[in-house]
């Protein structure tokens, strides 16, 4: 039996793995990537950052999604506020890119004592220029019109957290990324994850999340996204992914065909390794595709269907894997956050 702690730690591993496993050929073409690894492409770790295992931005802004939820819990009810909560912890992601950890006041939280988060691992420029303006964008004041997949590849701790992960995931993805599509597909991957640490299946998750996109009113600009969602689903029928299914979604550099093509992967997998590596195996966004089918398939399977290869090469393990145990200790079992990991503020 999957029990909820396990979908908690499948979600966040399953979805650092990913990310790991794209990390080495994000930036190549997939003939490029056949020629460097083989026909079968990436079946395992390559070399990325120095390493085998390595994640990218993609986790590292996850971990703070996650970390800006769980200190905004010791806040009284009445002064919560998740995306502003969520905006402060990413304020603190954009100092590790280019403050040394010597410089770091290791009383401000767990995350900013943590070596391997600060590493730049090719963060996106929309992602930095956004929180470097130094005030946070919404959908009715946009920081600017990208509809990059930088909104969606860092939300799924949301769909952890309880309340209206769709509210909530466009939200903070808004604080980045103005367009709808950058936004509207982020709320969509936390309903997923919510629906699914609930016990639904991938299709009954994903009808979940097109239902919602289905109840925006026209002008919202959620059509892209609600197209690109029931192509991933109607190619899901035709058969399992591949690089002709995956190409047809697009390239995963945007919101939308990100979301796509993690689901269209995760619903077609035959089990987690097979799931993930059709996610990251084409020649676009390896690294973000390959994190949310790992989010996706480790809420849904749990964590106990992690190959062991995989887990005892990820970078971060053990960091990434109290986050996980954190989340579920306060959404799940109603405890208070540790206060030396997640102070407020």
């Amino acid at each position: 039996m999957i029990t909820l702690a396990d979908r908690y730690r499948g979600c966040l591993l399953g979805g650092a793995v990913g990310d790991a496993l794209g990390a080495g050929v994000e930036f190549l073409s997939l003939a490029e990537i056949r020629r460097r690894h083989g026909p079968a492409g990436v079946t395992g770790y390559v070399p990325a950052y120095g390493r085998l295992g390595a994640i990218t931005d993609d986790t590292q802004m996850t971990l703070f999604t996650a970390e800006g939820l769980l200190r905004n819990q010791q806040l009284s009810v009445e002064e919560r506020d998740a995306p502003a909560a969520i905006w402060r912890a990413y304020q603190r992601w954009l100092r590790t890119q280019d403050e040394d950890l010597s410089a770091v006041d290791r009383s401000d939280g767990c995350l900013m004592s943590q070596r391997f988060l600060h590493h730049g691992r090719a963060p996106g420029n929309t992602c930095l220029s956004a929180l470097d303006a130094g005030y946070p964008g919404s959908m009715s004041r946009p920081a600017n019109d990208s509809k990059g997949c930088g909104g969606v590849m860092r939300v799924a701790p949301i769909g952890l957290a309880g309340g209206d992960p769709f509210a909530i995931g466009c939200q903070v993805a808004a604080l980045t990324h103005g367009h709808p599509s950058g936004y509207y597909s982020a709320g969509a991957l936390a309903v997923i994850i919510s629906e699914l640490v609930h016990g639904a299946d991938l299709s009954t998750a994903v009808a979940a999340a097109l239902d919602a996109l289905r109840r925006l009113a026209v002008p919202s600009g959620s059509a892209e996204v609600t197209a690109s969602l029931e192509q991933a689903v109607a190619l899901a029928h035709l058969g399992p992914a591949s690089p002709v299914t995956i190409a047809a979604l697009g390239a995963g550099w945007v919101g939308g065909e990100a979301l796509a093509i993690a689901v269209h992967c995760a619903l077609t997998a035959a089990d987690f390794r097979s799931g993930v590596l059709a996610a990251v195996n084409h020649g676009g966004d390896s690294d973000s595709t390959g994190a949310i089918c790992g989010n996706l398939l480790g809420a849904s399977l749990g964590a106990g269907v992690i190959d062991g290869d995989l887990l005892g090469g990820l970078e971060g393990r053990d960091v990434i894997t109290q986050v996980a145990d954190d989340l579920h200790a306060v959404f799940a079992c109603g405890q208070t956050p540790d206060a030396g990991r997640y102070p407020s503020g």
